[in-house]
């Protein structure tokens, strides 16, 4: 054989999996919700009909869609699909309209809940019986996806339907519940209820706080997952991570996203529009050393910030170069997201005041409060900012106790 056909019959033999093996899906420490849901708890939908209600982070630990696990149950009958904010295969922009449309692989009608309504109506609902919710949250209050499920309980109780929570983790945890408590005046899709930004609950004690504490009040079962600990991150789980958004790729960005997602409406960038968003913060006016010095100064738990420069590739600062820091996250289970966001807009003030650009209407509506607009250009420090949330935190606090589920079980 001549060397360049032994090379080239060397590389495809390199490159050729060996026939007889498959990949296996990671091998998780806990039960989903829709786990058990495909392996017990389906006996219980027998001879109904069922919508769902899901997006692409909507799998089980094999990484199985749950509209095609609940499909191969052949008894079940499923008749309509439901898809939030950025679509049902997750691949449209925040705050894009999100239309209507038949799923290519089911045949299945695909209803907007981010289109003409975000709440299924009667025509939707004719041929559902009990909805199903499967997508996973990142544990912030902003998330919409939540505001999607509150609005999905809504329209069940209303049309008389059933709702079914599948149970999923909260990737940063329930043990830490931090940031101001939604003011009543700043309801809206990214706070319908007078939560903490960072609640330390999962979708179906969400579901249990709504339905009970604020009233909704309709024909709701949680599936509760088998394994989960409070204490326990994403990475502790033994799941793959599905980018629940464009702006969510990994695990590690629902860190962060809590506190330098409520940094932009300040005038700050924070990495959106680059491979990293939400690890970033800063501006075209920024010291950037200066700014890491003034933050690492504060001794943040569980955090660095190196200075940095980038350049976003989409969004208003497109092409721009900029600079600040980069959030290195040292110790996960310690870090402060939300005070994180509020030490960041603190020091960027501090350093740059006149860089900053407020849109007063939007980063009172991501925060939930005016307070910390109003705090930070009154030179308020961060603790003391973080103290006039005290009181509503700690009632916070009380009622979050009564819907929390004190016992996951044995995976």
């Amino acid at each position: 054989m001549k060397r360049t056909a032994f090379l080239g019959a060397l590389a495809a033999a390199t490159l050729t999996p060996t026939l007889g093996y498959a990949a296996s899906p990671p091998r998780s420490r806990i039960e989903l919700g829709d786990d058990v849901l495909v392996a017990d708890a389906w006996h219980a939908l027998r001879g109904r009909r069922i919508g769902i209600i899901t997006n692409q982070s909507g799998v089980t630990s094999e990484l199985i869609s749950v509209v095609d696990a609940v499909h191969r149950k052949t008894s079940l009958h499923i008749t309509a699909l439901f898809a939030p904010e950025h679509g049902l295969r997750g691949d449209q922009p925040a705050g894009h309209y999100v239309a209507s449309y038949r799923d290519p692989q089911t045949d299945l009608p695909v209803y907007s809940l981010y289109g003409p309504t975000r709440i299924p109506n009667a025509s939707m609902l004719a041929d559902v019986d009990v909805l199903l919710f499967d997508i996973q949250d990142v544990g912030d209050r902003a998330y919409t996806f939540i505001s999607t499920m509150a609005e999905a309980m809504k329209a069940a109780k209303a049309h008389g339907k059933e709702l079914w929570i599948l149970d999923r983790p909260n990737p940063i945890g329930g043990h830490l519940v931090e940031g101001p408590v939604l003011e009543p005046a700043y309801e809206s899709f990214i706070g319908m209820y007078p939560i903490a930004m960072r609640h330390g609950m999962t979708i179906g004690e969400l579901a249990q706080l709504y339905n009970g504490h604020f009233g909704i009040g309709c024909a709701l079962h949680v599936v509760p997952m088998r394994g989960w600990q409070r204490t326990m991150l994403w990475n502790d789980t033994g799941l793959a991570w599905v980018a629940t958004s464009p702006m969510i790729p990994t695990w590690e960005t629902t860190l962060v996203y809590p506190g330098t997602g409520l940094i932009d409406n300040a005038g700050i960038n924070n990495g959106v529009g680059t491979a990293k968003p939400f690890f970033y913060a800063g501006g075209y006016e920024f010291d950037s050393a200066a700014f890491a010095r003034r933050l690492n100064a504060r001794n943040l738990p569980g955090v660095y910030f190196r200075e940095a420069a980038w350049s976003p590739f989409a969004g208003f600062w497109k092409n721009k170069e900029l600079r600040g820091v980069e959030l290195t996250i040292t110790d996960p289970k310690t870090f402060l997201s939300v005070r994180t966001g509020l030490e960041i807009i603190a020091a960027a003030h501090a350093i740059a005041p006149h860089g900053l650009r407020w849109n007063v209407h939007g980063i009172d509506l991501d925060w939930g409060t005016d307070s910390v607009r109003r705090g930070i250009l009154a030179n308020e420090s961060p603790e003391q900012i973080e103290a006039s949330w005290s009181h509503r935190l700690a009632d916070f606090r009380t009622v979050r106790a009564k819907y929390v589920i004190t016992a996951y079980g044995n995976a």
